[in-house]
């Protein structure tokens, strides 16, 4: 379950006002970035939409690393929207990955790590999970990027970004592609 684009659009706009910075402006490119793509490769373009819009929320509660990834999953739970909780979850990793593969710093307790090991090891990625991983890949807060730089600047900013995680979005990329039958400038 996901809400509406309304009321994902309150949800954020709320949010944002808790904790403003370009993560908003970032937001939404992912959200128009994922609606397009979901629209052309035979995927509800409005549950994209919505995802992409609540995939950072947990950054509602501050400035966060990969704290943001466990209170977004929490939030979007404790209001019934199990859809856009996993997407909290699964953003920040590629298919497959492990905790390690974050980029950022660790900020959640021994406790919340843990249970954010287990549940990504019990979680299955689906198409939506890697749409808003791609699109969260190219979208910056200035619009859409092509991957080499937005990753470039990910990596500048926290001194590094897994060789592994840089291919599983080009893979991603060549997936979305083959599903639209076009090509994405990201």
């Amino acid at each position: 379950m996901y809400p509406t684009r309304e009321e994902a659009a309150v949800l954020l706009k709320e949010a944002a006002s808790r904790n403003p910075g370009p993560w908003e402006a970032h937001s939404l490119c992912v959200a128009h970035c994922a609606e397009a793509i979901a629209a052309r490769s035979g995927m509800d373009a409005d549950k994209a939409y919505v995802l992409g819009l609540l995939h950072d929320i947990g950054r509602r509660f501050g400035i966060f690393h990969l704290r943001h990834v466990y209170e977004g999953y929490k939030y979007m739970m404790s209001l019934g929207y199990d859809e856009a909780a996993k997407i909290c979850l699964t953003h920040s990793f590629s298919e497959g990955s492990g905790i390690e593969d974050y980029v950022g710093n660790h900020d959640t307790s021994e406790e919340e790590t843990a249970e954010l090991i287990e549940m990504l090891a019990d979680t299955e990625f689906g198409d939506y999970d890697k749409l808003i991983h791609l699109c969260d890949a190219c979208g910056a807060a200035t619009g859409v990027a092509h991957l080499e730089d937005r990753m470039g600047d990910v990596k500048a900013r926290y001194g590094d970004y897994p060789l592994a995680k840089w291919n599983y979005n080009f893979e991603l990329k060549g997936y979305f592609e083959m599903k639209m039958g076009m090509d994405f400038c990201g």
